[in-house]
């Protein structure tokens, strides 16, 4: 078995597919994980059935990449259906468009979030904090249409860890904006790009890429910033950074935190989650 970076119990290795604004972060960078997986036996005999397989968790994933985009675009699209003038949207859309989101799914998901269509969306976003086994604080974003479902949940995913009140982890977390972009030729300098564009800070990302952190008014600019200076916005939310990560060298222990965080990641009304945990 090949255990994925953030996912410790699998039997697939991680294959990179399409940006998602899935921001899970199991580590302070603020990267967004992979999590499409391929079959990594070779025996020809088994080579149908594998590649069926594939295709099933390469449908699911992406189902839920979609799932999880609609519900905020449909958030965004209540400040206004044209992401010329809505900048949040704007992002959102971008971020659809490099997920090969149909057209016609997104553009139903405007006009809901908008008010455009009867039986228009009525999400709420909600925020959990607490802790993960051994103490590592945790805070999560749902996006629900039924309060009390969303609160249940959490209750009994929290079990293993601990459900805290507000405030109780999100003083140790600041909120920014983390904009993810790719250098379009080798002179592209990240730390001049930072000081160009407006960034506040930097630091690697996957394959490459630059993680960029904003203050969260500044995000839309250091976006549009970004271009001149050599680089390719692939992701770009407003979202929870560590102040001090929690770090656990024991295997055993990290497998729980693990386990934990996968839980809360499968819940439909989950859209992102933060953690505290080094990497």
């Amino acid at each position: 078995p090949n255990p994925s970076p953030s996912y410790g119990r699998t039997e697939y290795s991680v294959c990179e597919i399409e940006p998602t604004l899935h921001w899970r972060q199991y580590a302070p960078s603020g990267k967004i994980p992979k999590k499409f997986f391929k079959p990594t036996d070779k025996r020809t005999d088994m080579g149908a059935q594998w590649k069926a397989r594939h295709k099933e968790i390469a449908a699911n994933a992406k189902g839920k990449i979609f799932g999880k985009l609609a519900k905020e675009i449909m958030v965004a699209a209540k400040g206004g259906a044209d992401p010329d003038s809505n900048s949040r949207l704007r992002l959102v859309v971008e971020q659809a468009k490099k997920a090969s989101m149909p057209k016609d799914t997104l553009d139903r998901a405007i006009k809901k979030g908008a008010g455009l269509l009867d039986g228009g969306a009525q999400l709420e976003r909600l925020v959990y904090e607490g802790f993960a086994p051994h103490r590592v604080p945790v805070i999560v974003e749902c996006l629900s249409d039924n309060v009390n479902r969303t609160k249940s949940s959490m209750n009994v995913l929290f079990r293993k860890g601990q459900l805290g009140t507000e405030g109780s982890v999100s003083w140790d977390f600041s909120y920014v904006g983390m904009i993810e972009a790719t250098p379009n030729n080798k002179e592209a300098d990240p730390e001049v790009a930072a000081i160009e564009a407006g960034a506040q800070d930097l630091e690697p990302s996957e394959e490459g890429a630059t993680l960029f952190i904003t203050d969260v008014t500044d995000m839309d600019t250091v976006c549009k910033a970004l271009p001149a200076q050599g680089f390719t916005v692939v992701s770009a939310q407003l979202g929870y950074r560590p102040k001090n990560p929690v770090t656990i060298a024991n295997e055993a222990e990290l497998e729980e935190v693990q386990a934990f965080l996968e839980a809360i990641d499968e819940d439909d009304d989950v859209q992102n989650v933060y953690v505290g945990l080094a990497g």
